[in-house]
Order: C-alpha cells, then sequence, then structure tokens
C-alpha cells in the first residue's frame, strides 16, 4: 500500500465533547509530552508494531498529540501516518516537529467509515474522554477500518469510572474508562484478536502526581497473517 486513505472529517459533524477534550491538551502543549517522555511500554509497543507492518503500510494514529513519539517513529520507519486529534495546539505541535506524517484536527467519532483502509491503528490514551457508549462504538468501527490482518494497538488507563470528573496534570477532566479485564472483550466483541495484554505501572514527571496503572493490549483484524505474541525483552 502506497497512499494513505482519505479519511478526513466528515464535513458539518460536531461532536459533543471535542472542545471539552481538546481544553487541558490546548492548555499543556508540550508539558504533555515531556511528563510521559520515555514510557517504556509505548515504545516497546511502536516496536511490535514497526516489526509486523507491511512495506509503506498506512498508519493511523487516534489523539496523535505533540507527534512523538508514536507519529515520529512510525513515519521514520517509511510509513504513511494519519494523525487526528482534536486539540489545535496539539496538531500544530505534531505538524511542526514531524513534518513526515499528516496531522488534522478531528475527532475520532466524526471521521467518515473507511472499511479496510488501514494497516494499523493506533491509540494511546487517546480514549478517555468519550461516554462508553461511544467508545465501544469506536472500538467496533476500529476493526472495520482495518484490513484483514490489520493491527489495533491500544493503551488505557484502567478505571471504572463513566464521564467522572477527575484532576490530572493540574486540569479537571471528565474521564471514561473500563476495569482491565473489560478492555479485551471488548476488543473480542469488536471482532479483534488480543494477542498481547500487559498491565504496568508509570510514574509521570509531574508535580503532585502519583503512580498511574497502564493497560496495553495489541490486537489483530482476522483474516490476514498471524500477528505474533509480543516477547518481552530479556533483561
Amino acid at each position: 500500500m502506497t497512499q494513505e486513505p482519505a479519511a478526513v472529517p466528515v464535513p458539518g459533524v460536531k461532536v459533543d465533547g471535542s472542545e471539552e477534550a481538546a481544553r487541558p491538551f490546548d492548555t499543556l502543549g508540550l508539558t504533555y509530552e515531556e511528563t510521559y517522555a520515555g514510557l517504556p511500554e509505548q515504545l516497546a509497543a511502536i516496536d511490535w508494531l514497526l516489526a509486523q507492518l507491511p512495506p509503506a503500510a498506512r498508519v493511523l494514529d487516534i489523539g496523535s498529540g505533540t507527534g512523538r513519539p508514536t507519529a515520529e517513529r512510525i513515519a521514520a520507519a517509511g510509513h504513511h501516518v494519519s494523525g487526528y486529534d482534536v486539540s489545535q495546539t496539539m496538531v500544530g505541535l505534531a505538524r511542526a516537529q514531524v513534518p513526515a506524517a499528516r496531522f488534522e484536527l478531528a475527532d475520532v467519532r466524526a471521521l467518515p467509515d473507511t472499511p479496510g483502509a488501514w494497516d494499523a491503528v493506533t491509540a494511546f490514551f487517546s480514549l478517555l474522554q468519550m461516554p462508553r457508549a461511544d467508545l465501544d462504538v469506536t472500538f467496533a468501527r476500529i476493526a472495520n477500518w482495518l484490513a484483514p490482518g490489520g493491527l489495533f494497538v491500544l493503551a488505557a488507563v484502567p478505571l471504572d469510572v463513566d464521564d467522572t470528573e477527575i484532576e490530572w496534570m493540574g486540569q479537571t477532566i471528565r474521564a471514561t474508562s473500563y476495569p482491565a479485564e473489560v478492555y479485551p472483550e471488548l476488543l473480542r466483541t469488536a471482532g479483534l484478536e488480543v494477542v498481547h495484554n500487559q498491565l504496568s505501572v508509570f510514574h509521570p514527571d509531574f508535580p503532585g502526581m502519583g503512580a498511574e496503572e497502564h493497560l496495553f493490549l495489541y490486537a489483530r483484524r482476522p483474516g490476514g497473517p498471524a500477528a505474533p505474541a509480543h516477547t518481552p525483552a530479556g533483561p
């Protein structure tokens, strides 16, 4: 595959909550990147993805943030990356920092359906500010967007909350998530095969923040070559 699919926002579609979701990231800007820089499990997930992708793959990065490290590393490997984010600040930073990828301002819920158009989809902590009903639908849409054998990498903060106000990085946000054991079932219900499931703990480098539990899932859409399970590097 040599060209990106034309996954552009549907004209005139407004999504409730997009502006509220963008506000903390418009405020934080590069501080967000600096706080989570070098997250080992995220770097490992990107490495796993790069090892599986076909040449010049088409990759959709949902909630692309500043473009680093995800879009930057995938584009540097010769793949076609399209990143979408609700924060205008983040989109501007990503365009400046990762000119090899394409970035647009959009909520994932406003993207058109493009069945089988993507070789991979990534969503690193970017699906945590929509209602559970929307999240469930989004997983089903992502599965449909993947080509047979296509890959999905998801990172989340597993919590039993639905549209709940929390404090994070000095910002008040409304968060939605599920317990860790629920996410694999959601992906299977969407039609994906889960090949890696990992819980980890990260200590963000930001004043007043405590440890966060993170969940990393790798999945594939059946129908193409099997994606091997992730094998952690040795000591």
